[in-house]
């Protein structure tokens, strides 16, 4: 009880507006993949499956794409395992802001999703980041998993997410939100090499694939750091 009322004392209410506000986008996306998933014959059941327990749109949406053309289960389990890869070295980074237990740290790990991330990220390491991750995570989950069977009942209603510019809401999102962490060198470092090795792998490397090469970029962080030690 006592842990709950200090989670609710750091609750900033500018916080708590973006928050809704990014889980409103959220519930439209959701929305697309239930009428998505619908299209393509998807059991409502095993759609609902899917949001509850994966609970990762890019990924989501790969298994329904795999589904529709032919492909099989394990197909599709092993695209989807393969563009979650990235949520690792998330998971590394940010675990001392989800919680000091393991309990509440395997509970947070499934509310791990890159906007999350990115949201608690330009809050700090601190009490604030820590609020804001576990507010923006449960806004997002539950905002999601409506939106799904909202778009589900509606059947085709919304045949593409790309026909309303749903795809590229979300990176602007995401870079919206890291806007503050990029005043500092090391960050504008490892962004920027992220990007460039990302962008040239794109045409090469299946989608999502990049994202994870783009790693790489944080080479550019471990070498300066090093030139400075040496320096």
């Amino acid at each position: 009880m006592r842990s709950f009322s200090r989670t609710l004392a750091a609750l900033h209410r500018d916080d708590l507006r973006d928050a809704l506000a990014l889980a409103a986008a959220i519930a439209v996306v959701g929305a697309s993949f239930g009428a998505l998933a619908g299209t393509a014959g998807v059991p409502f059941v095993l759609m609902v499956a899917l949001s509850v327990v994966v609970f990762a749109g890019a990924s989501q949406f790969l298994v329904v794409a795999v589904v529709a053309a032919g492909g099989n289960v394990f197909a599709a389990v092993a695209a989807g395992l393969l563009m979650n890869a990235r949520h690792v070295p998330f998971g590394l980074a940010i675990g001392g802001t989800i919680a000091d237990r393991w309990p509440a740290r395997l509970l947070g790990a499934h509310l791990l999703v890159d906007e999350v991330v990115a949201f608690s990220r330009a809050r700090g390491s601190g009490p604030r980041g820590r609020t804001a991750y576990w507010t923006c995570g449960f806004l997002l989950f539950a905002f999601w998993n409506a939106g799904a069977v909202v778009g589900r009942l509606a059947g085709s209603a919304i045949p593409d997410p790309a026909a309303f510019g749903v795809d590229a809401a979300f990176p602007a999102a995401l870079l919206a939100l890291l806007l503050p962490a990029l005043r500092r060198a090391d960050a504008r470092r490892v962004g920027l090499a992220a990007a460039v090795v990302a962008l040239a792998a794109a045409p090469f490397l299946p989608a999502g694939v990049p994202v994870i090469v783009g790693l790489v970029g944080l080479l550019a962080a471990r070498t300066a750091t090093v030139a400075r030690g040496e320096s």
